[in-house]
């Protein structure tokens, strides 16, 4: 373990250099509260999405990369925002008056539409954990609900009350002239209605712990901030929080970059250290546009996780998580293909290089054997060439090309091809657009008969391709780039395609050679 932490503390992977902003942090002590603390936050009045899946595998590899620099304890702290008002009823749900009825009250005093929980807070904050359970993620649920009420956010909600004014010169300037008129960072729990109350402060009794407003029935109130009486407006909330949890090392969005200084400043006036972190980028779809759930561009992590494995989502969440990425269907095969080949190569590299590894840090340490000498890309030809539509079909040829592999000892292979089948009939079949070839290229396809006939049924991969490449020279293809293009538009209808030899071998050569003939006969 000491060699592979001297290792860790030198490696240049993002989650190690994030990994010793922590160790830095806690070079003459460690810290009071008996473990480090890393933190990912989550709105229940949705779904988790692509969002929560990467903040929550991002901060698991920077937590993974500190255990392996550092012996001090580590959590990390699930939060869920579910006291937030609701703001808006979802279009996806069923029984939407009584959701509306609720409107402006905490989620987990929202009726659940779906009746299965107690609240709809509850229901979102079940789906989150069936979320990352299903995952494997090793985290502590935490409700913001349950942290206000039972008490344990009173000293920190006292602070701000004690600090009100500071708090305020923190806001004010970020906000219009109408919302500085009747902005307070606390947001009262209407005793009248329940519902979570954006309203200005007539009094405030630090002493006492208390404040005055006007609730919506006109009655002048007066409510502890303690107890769950009320809320924090977002922005302080997230301040208090750092300091309330003592947060250690929290990530977000560079569109957050604004609000997290402002959290900073707001957990600093209350006595605390802001955590370490950093802002990753955000999406953008095929056009380079920022990626919406209410415009609908760009791919989801549902989509992505019909058409391909979770580990190849989560290769695509390490990779350069500071730079601006295009998420569309077109990078579900090579992240699949990338992800092979470094979970591959991770078993023979030498310790240093292995902490370099993606598979090392998409896996804990841990990265599994998994076989990779079919590729994601070849599966995708294979099912265009067959027009497969189940995995058997596909299993056919495999059996033939890797003899000892089956469903039982190859899942990863099994399920790879399940993702190849589906990705096939709804994103390649549709878009298939064979075209006839030219008189050059038939000569050449001709040409490639003959030399098929000569191989054996059981010709390796590097053999085919020889030959193919052979033939484009022999026609006159002085860019062999557009001799295989021709191939993979005349005789698998799309423009790019997979190294001819591999799909040769795994397609059998009897059934290129169909194939050919079938194309030259149009």
């Amino acid at each position: 373990m000491t060699g592979e932490r001297d290792l860790a503390l030198q490696a240049k992977a993002w989650p190690f250099e994030e990994a010793r902003k922590l160790v830095a942090r806690f070079s003459k002590a460690p810290p009071a509260k008996g473990y480090v603390l890393f933190e990912t936050g989550y709105g229940p009045s949705g779904l988790p999405h692509l969002g929560t899946f990467g903040e929550v595998a991002r901060t698991s590899m920077v937590r993974h990369a500190f255990q392996t620099m550092s012996d001090l304890p580590t959590k990390l702290f699930c939060f869920s925002d579910d006291m937030d008002g609701l703001r808006k009823v979802p279009d996806n749900i069923p029984n939407k008056e009584m959701v509306a009825a609720a409107l402006g009250k905490p989620l987990t005093q929202v009726p659940d539409p779906f009746g299965t929980h107690d609240s709809f807070g509850a229901h979102n904050n079940a789906r989150l954990r069936a979320f990352l359970d299903g995952f494997g993620f090793e985290y502590e649920f935490q409700s913001s609900t349950d942290w206000y009420k039972s008490g344990r956010f009173d000293e920190a909600l006292l602070g701000v009350l004690r600090h009100y004014d500071e708090v305020m010169a923190v806001m004010l300037p970020t906000l219009g002239t109408e919302r500085q008129a009747t902005y307070s960072p606390f947001l009262p729990i209407s005793p009248a209605t329940g519902r979570v109350l954006q309203v200005p402060m007539l009094e405030r009794n630090a002493e006492a712990g208390t404040i005055v407003f006007q609730d919506e029935d006109g009655k002048k109130v007066e409510l502890p901030v303690t107890g769950g009486h009320v809320k924090l407006q977002w922005k302080p909330d997230w301040g208090m929080r750092w300091f309330g949890l003592g947060v250690d090392y929290e990530m977000y969005g560079k569109d957050l970059i604004p609000s997290a200084e402002l959290a900073g400043k707001i957990c600093r006036i209350l006595g605390g250290t802001p955590p370490e972190g950093f802002n990753y980028e955000l999406f953008l779809d095929d056009k380079g546009q920022k990626i919406s759930k209410s415009k609908g561009n760009g791919l989801t992590m549902e989509e992505w996780l019909a058409y391909a494995p979770p580990e190849s989502l989560a290769l695509y969440m390490f990779q350069k998580p500071k730079s601006a990425k295009r998420l569309y269907f077109d990078v579900i095969p090579r992240a699949v293909d990338e992800y092979l080949t470094f979970v591959d190569k991770v078993h023979g590299e030498e310790p240093a290089r292995k902490l370099e590894n993606p598979a090392w840090h998409i896996h804990g340490g841990k990265p599994p054997a998994v076989r990779s000498d079919v590729s994601f890309i070849l599966l995708l030809n294979l099912a265009a060439a067959a027009n497969a539509e189940t995995k058997d079909t596909m299993w056919g040829f495999i059996r033939r090309y890797a003899p000892d592999a089956t469903p039982e000892n190859s899942p990863f292979l099994d399920s790879m091809i399940g993702y190849a089948v589906r990705y096939y009939q709804d994103q390649i079949k549709p878009t298939k657009q064979f075209r006839a070839p030219t008189d050059a290229e038939r000569a050449a396809l001709d040409a490639l008969l003959v030399k098929l006939d000569e191989l054996p049924a059981d010709a390796k991969a590097d053999v085919i391709q020889n030959e193919v490449f052979e033939v484009g020279k022999a026609h006159g293809f002085t860019e062999l780039r557009a001799w295989f293009q021709a191939l993979y538009e005349v005789l698998l209808g799309q423009t790019t395609g997979p190294r001819m030899g591999s799909f040769i071998q795994l397609y059998g050569v009897a059934e290129t050679k169909a194939l050919i003939r079938e194309k030259l006969a149009v």
